[in-house]
C-alpha cells in the first residue's frame, strides 16, 4: 500500500478546499482530512473517497473499490483525478455530507 510523496502532493494540489486539508500516513497507506473529518484515503497510489448518497448522486456512474483487502468498498477516482474543479466539488460534497467526528475520551 506504499504510496509516492509526488502522488499525495499532486492529490492535494488538486483540491481547493477553504478549510484545512491533511494527509497522516496510517498502516502503509495515507488519510486524507478536511476540517478533521476523514474524506478519502490513498492507497497504492490511489485515491478512494468516503462513499456518501451526496457523492454518489454528483459522480453519477461510479466505481467502487476496497481501498485495501477487507476494507469497505469506497468511490476510486481515477479518470477525473486531473480534473481541479470536479475533484475539489467532490471534496466538499463529501465533507459536507460526513458527520462530525467523535470526540475522543481522554
Amino acid at each position: 500500500m506504499a504510496n509516492d510523496s509526488s502522488f499525495i502532493e499532486f492529490v492535494l494540489e488538486q483540491i481547493e478546499y477553504p478549510g484545512e486539508l491533511q494527509a497522516k500516513a496510517m498502516f502503509g497507506g495515507h488519510t486524507l482530512y478536511a476540517d478533521g473529518k476523514i474524506f478519502a484515503l490513498i492507497c497504492d497510489n490511489k485515491l478512494f473517497i468516503k462513499p456518501t448518497d451526496a457523492g454518489r448522486s454528483f459522480i453519477g456512474e461510479v466505481t467502487e473499490a476496497p481501498p485495501f483487502p477487507g476494507a469497505k468498498n469506497s468511490f476510486l477516482i481515477e479518470e477525473k483525478l486531473e480534473d481541479r474543479e470536479w475533484l475539489s466539488k467532490l471534496v466538499r460534497i463529501t465533507q459536507k455530507a460526513l458527520p462530525e467526528p467523535k470526540k475522543r475520551k481522554k
